[in-house]
């Protein structure tokens, strides 16, 4: 017998960013910067790994000009602070609108939202600069979410728990009460260790195609 309407909840909605809401391609950063070096060196960043430069960049424990000196120093690179800042926003892609229009819904509907997502301030910057001249966002994806946590200012990143954790207290959410929404199996499998139900975007999935069904099907309260 289905569940009463009075027995059903609003999930609580955490959104990973890239891959999620915005548009991100981890091979354009890779191309760009070798491009930049005669010594043919291939950074290691990808969707599931990177070395340890840029998780000090996203953790907030080295700042942009140092980020970009370990760059130089560690894969050969030969160029201007604006040339590997160009290099690495082209992993940046679009936001769609109709993305942007399903959060209004959601939110329009009662659902409590949040971001979690492991980035850095260069990027953050880029990415509000855009949504600024799109949309006319004042502060970012801020703007249509009740929170946002950047891994860069928290001084964790995921797939560490500790991360999750510091969402669920701050926000006052409980896991079973909470939809994660992500793109990386590496963050599905830390926050299905936690308790929390879990929507895996995995290509060709979007948000718009996926998330409507998992809010339909998430379970009734106890």
């Amino acid at each position: 017998m289905p569940p009463s309407p009075t027995s059903r909840r609003l999930p609580n909605l955490l959104f990973d960013f890239g891959g999620v809401l915005i548009n991100i391609d981890y091979q354009r950063p890779i191309e760009a910067m070798r491009r930049l070096t005669s010594a043919g060196s291939t950074i290691e960043y990808n969707q599931k790994a990177q070395s340890e430069l840029f998780d000090l960049l996203e953790t907030g424990c080295i700042t942009p000009a140092e980020f970009r000196e370990g760059l130089r120093t560690g894969y050969q690179l030969t160029a201007t602070d604006e040339e590997l800042d160009a290099a690495w926003n082209s992993i940046l892609l679009d936001v769609p609108a109709d993305r942007l229009a399903l959060l209004a819904e959601l939110h329009e509907q009662g659902h409590q939202m949040a971001l979690l997502s492991n980035t850095n301030v260069i990027h953050i910057e880029e990415v509000n600069r855009r949504l600024k001249v799109a949309y006319g966002f004042e502060n970012g994806i801020a703007d249509v979410l009740d929170r946002v946590f950047y891994s860069q200012e928290v001084g964790l990143r995921k797939p560490g728990p500790e991360i999750f954790a510091h969402v669920l207290r701050e926000m006052n959410w409980q896991a079973e009460e909470t939809l994660f929404i992500e793109d990386s199996f590496q963050h599905i499998e830390t926050a299905q260790r936690l308790g929390l139900h879990t929507l895996f975007l995995a290509p060709p999935l979007t948000l718009t195609d996926a998330l409507p069904a998992a809010i339909r099907a998430f379970p009734p309260s106890a």
